[in-house]
């Protein structure tokens, strides 16, 4: 963990605390929290193919609604924490350090930055085409990486003093469901709210797993999908800036785009027709936003919430022949090991009454049950996708178990990828970080 401090000496502010109780400096209040959040368009001009996973992306014919990069920042005492939500598929950490090298005033590990995960939007992977190139643009890549630093940093000019409120609980109606298994998914939805002290709004954070999907890859609208509309509603409502961050949802909790009306197209297995349409990100964008205004709405305000913020790099075995072949052959050059292994950082954050452990890839639904039950916030949030987003985290007893597991087994890094990150999880929530 790396803090950073405020510019004055521990003697003076031991004489400043003694004599006013810590409160005023020189007639001026210290803030005891602050916070700050701005957003940046990454919707590439002209439209860039769309990219839904590995393989050959898909022509872009339109788009509906922007990409964003929206930074929301926290600050009490020396901690300061950026949080960061890109419109992409994913938004691996090679470019993330790219971004967190033009924030100067802040540590590389007090910038959490997560990918939506909607699948229609530019590749940001790079992945080898087999015959020597790539299927992403290199020159997108880096301007989404400088979007990502300026809305950073134009959050952190914005900081000012604020107060918290957070809460969390089931987000009822028809938004997600999982493909494999419809009950098999968490349909919790923990959110929080920053205002300033004046009552005017900062910014709201929707954690919710959920793959934005509506549309799907081969439609060709470049699109935010669903998480487009959810925040242009919440932003309407409550004001400020919103930010979605996805959750555990592998394996495979999909938006519950399903046409009930019609028959199944495959009843035996209760897979149906599913509605690939705008109008039907409205929807389920616009029924999440507003179960989530309701789920924060009776949260109480916290005056002077702190911010702690723990991290470790996590080194993982790449066994997946095809994923290997992604971090040797693509060109922005994945670090790793001749062990074929990679490093990826896990974060666990202390936000008021609120606990936030990241997830650098997809996580299926149970390691995100059992990690929130292990977790010690009266709220916990889990930031899927965010610092990495390297495939699927399976345990190794979901691994290749049935054939609706072949795929994301397929394009996880391995077996024990699960078992290694929620170790290592467990480890930052009991405090063994060494």
């Amino acid at each position: 963990m790396t803090r950073r401090c405020f510019p004055y000496s521990s003697i003076c502010l031991a004489l400043l605390w003694s004599a006013w109780g810590g409160s005023v400096i020189r007639g001026q209040s210290k803030p005891s929290f602050e916070a700050g959040a701005a957003k940046r368009i990454i919707t590439p001009e002209p439209l860039l193919p769309i990219s839904g996973g590995m393989g050959v992306p898909s022509a872009a014919k339109s788009k509906q609604g922007e990409l964003t990069a929206r930074a929301l920042v926290f600050r009490a005492g020396s901690e300061t924490i950026a949080v960061v939500s890109v419109d992409l598929l994913g938004f691996p950490s090679v470019l993330g350090d790219r971004a967190r090298a033009l924030v100067p005033r802040l540590a590389p590990e007090s910038i959490l930055i997560g990918a939506t995960h909607t699948h229609s939007a530019p590749d940001c992977y790079a992945y080898p085409d087999g015959k020597g190139g790539h299927t992403g643009s290199l020159e997108y890549m880096q301007f989404v990486s400088e979007q990502v630093a300026a809305a950073i940093n134009e959050a952190l000019d914005r900081l000012r003093p604020a107060e918290l409120r957070v809460a969390s609980g089931e987000a009822k109606g028809k938004i997600a469901y999982n493909y494999y298994a419809p009950d098999l998914y968490d349909r919790r939805a923990s959110v929080l709210q920053v205002r300033d002290l004046d009552g005017k709004p900062i910014g709201t954070l929707v954690n919710y797993a959920i793959h934005p999907e509506v549309l799907g890859s081969d439609q060709g609208i470049l699109s935010p999908d669903l998480v487009g509309p959810l925040d242009d509603r919440i932003e309407k409502a409550a004001g400020g800036i919103a930010l979605f961050i996805n959750g555990a949802q592998g394996g495979m909790v999909t938006a519950d785009n399903r046409n009930l009306e019609q028959p199944p197209r495959d009843a035996l297995r209760a897979y149906w027709n599913d509605s690939r349409t705008w109008a039907e990100c409205e929807r389920i964008g616009g029924l999440l936003a507003a179960e989530s205004l309701r789920i924060i709405d009776l949260a109480a305000w916290q005056k002077s919430p702190t911010v702690h913020n723990d991290s470790m790099e996590v080194r993982f075995p790449v066994d997946s022949a095809e994923m290997w072949q992604v971090v040797e052959g693509s060109p922005l050059k994945y670090p790793h090991r001749p062990d074929r292994t990679i490093g990826a950082r896990v974060n666990l954050v202390d936000l008021g009454n609120a606990q936030i452990l990241t997830i650098p890839g997809e996580a299926l639904p149970n390691i995100g049950f059992y990690l929130k039950r292990q977790m010690r916030g009266e709220h916990n949030f889990l930031f899927g996708l965010t610092n990495d987003a390297f495939g699927y985290m399976m345990t190794k007893v979901d691994f290749n178990s049935f054939p609706a597991y072949k795929y994301i087994s397929r394009v996880s890094l391995g077996e024990m990828t699960g078992e290694i990150y929620i170790q290592h999880a467990i480890d930052l929530i009991h405090g063994k970080t060494k």
